[in-house]
């Protein structure tokens, strides 16, 4: 069943978006927004990403690439924060979107750091370094959802679902559906949308 996805994405990373756009496999219905909105008043983007983007969406892509840190600086991720956080709001005309965060192949090796032994539990856990280095604040803190004395998470412990490109793009109904079944989640409870 195709699902009314919106793409949050870098520019430099447009190549990926159209990628997904063009692709006949990707059963979509594409809500991306294609151009840049034209103001510096914040209320009025987050409004209309809402509105005219979000409204009818289920879930949100996020594309995480090379220049999508917080490190980098709000003015520089100020767009991607607002799409995502109206990708998380949810209120009256706006349902809450599904957040799939799909990992460009020039951030695996940063993102994907391989095996490690816990400090705090001993156990080897597999490293996934989602923090302000590889993506911005709205989705790494959906994706660990802080919890006191908590060493590693679930599938059940995270809001937002994270995927390879690879992965993503043999599959990409399988991950947008994981993502659209979070919604309903007792784990969206838990999610804030300005972290």
């Amino acid at each position: 069943m195709a699902r009314k996805c919106f793409i949050s994405f870098k520019a430099e990373d447009i190549g990926f978006k159209k990628a997904i756009q063009s692709n006949t496999e990707v059963d979509i219905i594409d809500k991306s927004l294609n151009e840049r909105i034209d103001s510096d008043d914040e209320e009025y983007i987050m409004r209309k990403i809402r509105e005219e983007y979000l409204s009818d969406s289920t879930v949100t892509i996020h594309l995480i690439g090379l220049h999508s840190a917080e490190n980098l600086g709000y003015e520089e991720q100020k767009f991607i924060k607002r799409e995502l956080q109206a990708s998380l709001y949810n209120g009256e005309n706006n349902t809450r979107n599904g957040i799939l965060g799909v990992v460009l192949p020039s951030m695996y090796s940063k993102v994907f750091t391989g095996p490690y032994t816990c400090a705090t539990c001993a156990r080897t856990h597999n490293g996934v370094a989602i923090n302000d280095e590889s993506t911005v604040r709205e989705f790494s803190y959906n994706y660990y959802i802080p919890e006191e004395g908590k060493c590693s998470y679930s599938e059940e412990d995270r809001y937002c679902v994270l995927v390879k490109w690879d992965d993503f793009i043999q599959s990409p109904e399988a991950h947008i559906e994981k993502a659209f079944e979070k919604r309903d989640k007792d784990i969206s409870k838990k999610i804030k949308v300005r972290p």
